[in-house]
């Protein structure tokens, strides 16, 4: 595994805690110990997402980190360099 897939996979994770931390919070809404978690998850998982744009570009259009057009800065398909000369 290289190191963008588990820069991706280190986010995937904590977003999916952050999910579980919310639904539960749903249910206990005055669990401080699962409030905490859920910031201390949110303030890694936006760290690591930083991190991850900056080195390897937008996550996804929604991106709060780029503009609604960042998608289209990087190498279309046939730009990787990869295509055949002809």
């Amino acid at each position: 595994m290289n190191e963008q897939e588990m820069l991706m996979r280190k986010i995937s994770s904590l977003r999916f805690s952050m999910w579980e931390l919310h639904l539960f919070l749903d249910s206990h809404p005055n669990n401080c110990d699962a409030a905490r978690k859920l910031e201390e998850a949110r303030k890694k998982a936006d760290e690591l997402t930083k991190q991850y744009e900056a080195t390897y570009g937008p996550l996804h259009e929604t991106s709060s980190n780029t503009s609604r057009w960042a998608w289209i800065t990087g190498p279309w398909p046939w730009e990787t360099g990869m295509e055949d000369d002809e």
